[in-house]
């Protein structure tokens, strides 16, 4: 049951580590990109910019949301494209695997915080890989994997 003594650990779930668990999955895009020789760009929330470094924002509702666009990539095909949609999904399954091995190793103890960085990680894993799409021309990444396997590539936002 829920209680006030939960408020605690709520408010460090939703405004630490889910942004953070984000930011990961983007990461994985963003890096991806890089190693392709593209450009995106990589905001973290909604609203008002916060903060802004080149190609890279963070919005005073950091917590709602975090998405990369691709601007452009010097490795463009199917292939190239498809690995970087997966870039996210793979770097959250990266750091569970990595928290649970330190964990088993006794390099870290168990702890709540972990328990709900890999909890959101496999939430992210998982809803990123349905294929499905979700109103206003956005898809997940595994809709975007099957329609750039299946009709190639497309240039658009990767959430």
């Amino acid at each position: 049951m829920f209680g006030w003594e939960d408020i605690p650990t709520f408010i460090i779930a939703f405004f630490v580590v889910l942004p953070l668990v984000a930011f990961i999955h983007e990461s994985g895009h963003f890096i991806l990109t890089y190693l392709f020789g593209g450009k995106m760009r990589f905001t973290i929330g909604r609203g008002r910019i916060f903060f802004k470094r080149g190609d890279f924002e963070i919005r005073r509702i950091y917590f709602l949301d975090a998405w990369t666009q691709l601007e452009k990539l010097d490795v463009d095909n199917r292939w190239s494209h498809a690995i970087i949609y997966a870039g996210g999904s793979a770097f959250n399954l990266i750091t569970v695997i990595l928290i649970n091995s330190l964990i088993h190793a006794g390099v870290l103890q168990p702890d709540l915080f972990f328990y709900q960085f890999v909890y959101f990680s496999v939430y992210y894993i998982f809803f990123a890989i349905i294929p499905v799409k979700f109103g206003e021309g956005h898809a997940t990444d595994g809709k975007e994997i099957y329609d750039v396997l299946r009709y190639g590539t497309e240039k658009g936002p990767i959430e």
